[in-house]
């Protein structure tokens, strides 16, 4: 079923209108355009044949001129020759090809006006369907804008909502286990560290004690040593 029933409610129709009360705008637009592009081959094909049945009655009328032109002469050429009866018949020929002329006139006049009046309806329906084809881009693309616009929303809305957040808190969760994890490795690694320079620094000091000592105890050796030598001589 067609959406408009003649040519007059495609030009005269109020395309908004239209749209408003449709369920389905976008699929009315298609209608719209499939039922335009299918009048506007009607009006060219009619138009052509109008055209073409112009430029047969020129070439009629071109004749009929010439006709009449033709026992005009020959009217002059009876006259001429003292032919009254041939001139009259000249004359008479003459005068119906006249009549036939101003007729073939009238109907190329008709003819020319119903061309004209086919030309301006394909011109007004070849703007309404740009119009309309205009208007389907740009429900196309507002249909395309109202989806990515929904998922948007629908994106944040996740982002926004519990499970996002939970999401976001595990995630929170195994970022600090791991900054965790790395600083007790680091703390293993400094105590290790501390551990061996600790070890190195006691080995010292015990050594230096030791040495210390055997220095305490040479020296009391020989100083008992160099009592009892006294004590040997003085009793001597």
């Amino acid at each position: 079923m067609g959406v408009f029933s003649r040519l007059g409610d495609i030009v005269n129709s109020n395309i908004n209108a239209m749209l408003d009360k449709a369920e389905d705008p976008e699929k009315m637009i298609r209608l719209m355009i499939q039922e335009m592009e299918d009048t506007l081959v009607d009006l060219k094909s009619s138009c052509a044949a109008k055209m073409a049945t112009r430029a047969e009655m020129e070439r009629d009328r071109d004749t009929l001129t010439a006709k009449v032109d033709r026992w005009g002469e020959r009217a002059v050429l009876a006259v001429e020759r003292k032919r009254d009866d041939l001139a009259k018949e000249a004359l008479l020929e003459k005068k119906q090809c006249v009549n036939q002329l101003e007729f073939a006139e009238k109907d190329l006049d008709h003819y020319v006006h119903l061309i004209s009046e086919c030309k301006g309806n394909i011109a007004q329906l070849e703007q309404k369907l740009e119009e309309v084809t205009l208007k389907h881009k740009m429900l196309v693309q507002r249909s395309i804008h109202a989806v990515e616009k929904k998922r948007a929303r629908s994106m944040m809305s996740n982002a926004t909502g519990a499970q996002a957040v939970m999401r976001f808190g595990e995630l929170e969760n195994r970022i600090e286990r791991m900054e965790a994890d790395a600083d007790l490795a680091g703390k293993i690694v400094e105590n290790d560290l501390e551990r061996e320079f600790s070890k190195l620094e006691s080995d010292n000091i015990i050594e230096d004690e030791l040495a210390e000592l055997k220095k305490s105890m040479n020296k009391a050796t020989n100083k008992g040593a160099a009592g009892k030598n006294t004590a040997d001589k003085t009793d001597a």
